[in-house]
């Protein structure tokens, strides 16, 4: 049933990609492949995901326009919600928002080798397993398997970029002056574990995407490594 699968497929092939590409996908699907050869391939699919997610959300509005959008927590809306109708907080929430996806995408900027340093730590023990998998099966074991070790060490970063671009201090001034409104409940919500927390979101979102490219779209498969492992799994 697969290999008629693959001959049935071969006309669309032909027609979504240039002879040139055909004909390695069909001499790669034809290759003995090596677990060494598939966790390579996976890991150079992931190391592309990376560097596409880096380069868009490090770019200026990269979170700030796009839907990566870094909105607040609901308890920081509850400061904004009020203060907002009190002179000198009138764009509150905005100047905010604006703020702390700056900061995201300063951070961005420095979370390629973090995230690189992850995937090549990794051991892909189980790579045909994840090779045959779903779409975003690469995309998924990174993450169940460094997101704590990305959080610990991106953290800071964030941090970093919120003192940049002065989070903290509009933000413990917008605090400040909710807390002295009386009878409300006093807070102070942590925006850094936030901001880090959906940034990662983002750029584990935008690495999914390009796998999912690699996995279906063969002009996407930008090395010989990634046509021959890939074309595999088209065979499934």
């Amino acid at each position: 049933m697969r290999k008629l699968f693959v001959f049935i497929m071969i006309p669309f092939f032909m027609m979504s990609c240039d002879p040139q590409n055909f004909q390695k996908a069909m001499d790669a699907l034809n290759s003995p492949l090596s677990n060494t050869e598939i966790a390579n391939g996976l890991k150079s699919a992931l190391d592309l995901g990376v560097g596409n997610s880096v380069d868009f959300l490090s770019a200026k509005d990269g979170y700030y326009q796009s839907i990566y959008k870094i909105l607040l927590p609901q308890e920081a809306q509850t400061v904004t919600n009020k203060l907002k109708f009190i002179p000198g907080f009138e764009d509150i929430e905005e100047v905010l928002l604006q703020k702390i996806n700056r900061a995201a995408e300063d951070a961005a900027g420095k979370a390629g080798p973090i995230f690189l340093s992850a995937i090549k730590g990794i051991s892909f023990n189980d790579a045909m397993g994840i090779l045959m998998g779903q779409n975003n099966a690469a995309t998924q074991y990174l993450h169940t398997g460094t997101y704590s070790q990305l959080y610990s060490e991106f953290d800071p970063v964030i941090g970093n970029s919120m003192n940049k671009f002065n989070v903290e201090g509009y933000w413990s001034n917008a605090v400040n002056a909710y807390n002295k409104i009386p009878f409300v409940d006093k807070v102070n919500p942590d925006l850094s574990d936030h901001i880090t927390n959906t940034a990662l979101k983002g750029m584990f979102s935008l690495i999914e995407q390009k796998e999912l490219g690699i996995r279906t779209d063969l002009n996407q498969r930008t090395s010989a490594l990634l046509q021959k492992v890939f074309a595999k799994q088209d065979g499934k």
